[in-house]
């Protein structure tokens, strides 16, 4: 009996209770939580590093692709020839340097 009259009379202290300890674990864990906030944080960096990594591979194959467009670079049309051909002039000494890494 005293419990009931307990709350009945606390109602409003209980209510608040309950809706501080709802928000409270909604703002740490849930969709919209801090853990939530900081896990989508990192997923932010390492989207922008792919995207970094491909912005330069695609300047790479731009530059490539100019070269080979309607003003045909010959040296590097024979640097391609060379190299994916392995192809050399009779005599010739073939001395590769990689410097690409």
């Amino acid at each position: 009996m005293k419990i009931l009259n307990f709350f009945k009379l606390r109602k409003f202290l209980l209510f608040n209770i309950v809706l501080s300890l709802y928000i409270a674990t909604n703002l740490i864990g849930g969709e919209r939580g801090i853990l939530s906030y900081f896990e989508k944080l990192n997923y932010l960096e390492k989207i922008k590093k792919e995207e970094k990594m491909l912005n330069s591979q695609l300047n790479k194959i731009e530059t490539k692709n100019k070269l080979l467009s309607d003003d045909l670079d010959v040296d590097f049309v024979d640097t391609l020839y060379r190299e994916k051909l392995k192809f050399g002039k009779p005599g010739e000494i073939i001395i590769k340097l990689d410097n690409e890494k």
